[in-house]
């Protein structure tokens, strides 16, 4: 299993998202999605080419340098914004050849990293059992038929992500993450640590991202 040689520390990514938004007049806030021009819920959404998306799109050039030949596909990137509560769309496709946000989603986070169910990230864990999630960068694995339909699996190029195989952490779809559930309880479900998308939003994931491409998440 091929691993980045040169992980980089969460608060080195968290100062290089910083620094783009910096770089731009930006005052930097919790989440780069409010730079992308996110909607505040809802599924999949078109944010416009002239919207302020631009510190998305330096954060994963950044990370596209520094994985070099780790990742093979560089046309498109997603981001999870983990600084984001549950109730806000946080999961961002990226074309690079655009230099844009092209969708944007609701997206699970793990129990581990919210035990008290806030709706929040508290934590990031890369332990086995800890059914957290894990910061870092990810590079999209085959698509198979497991428990929850289509999935995509992960391989975590990072030492704070560096057991997303051996904890089955990939990208699926869940009942917990809907409209109907944000309306009912302010706040998605959790997962064990995976990506989990709702119904319809997780087709038009697997379908963009595909195999050997970039997702990173974190808190930016």
């Amino acid at each position: 299993m091929t691993r980045s040689s040169h992980p980089l520390p969460s608060n080195r990514r968290r100062f290089m998202a910083s620094s783009a938004l910096a770089s731009l007049g930006w005052i930097a806030a919790p989440g780069l999605a409010h730079a992308a021009g996110a909607q505040s819920a809802g599924s999949a959404s078109n944010v416009p080419p002239d919207g302020p998306a631009e510190p998305l799109v330096l954060l994963a050039r950044a990370e596209l340098a520094r994985l070099g030949p780790a990742i093979a596909q560089h046309d498109l990137v997603g981001i999870a914004d983990f600084s984001l509560p549950s109730n806000q769309p946080r999961f961002y496709l990226v074309d690079m050849q655009a230099g844009r946000v092209a969708h944007s989603f609701l997206v699970a986070h793990g129990r581990g990293s919210d035990p008290q169910h806030s709706g929040r990230v508290q934590r990031f864990s890369n332990e086995v059992g800890s059914n957290a999630s894990s910061e870092g960068a990810y590079r999209t694995g085959e698509q198979y038929i497991g428990k929850h339909g289509r999935s995509i699996r992960l391989d975590g190029l990072d030492s704070s992500n560096s057991n997303a195989e051996v904890r089955a952490i990939v990208i699926h779809s869940a009942p917990y993450v809907s409209a109907a559930v944000l309306q009912a309880q302010g706040k998605l479900g959790r997962s064990e640590g995976c990506f989990v998308f709702s119904d319809d939003d997780h087709e038009l994931v697997l379908e963009r991202l595909g195999p050997d491409r970039l997702l990173l998440a974190g808190m930016f």
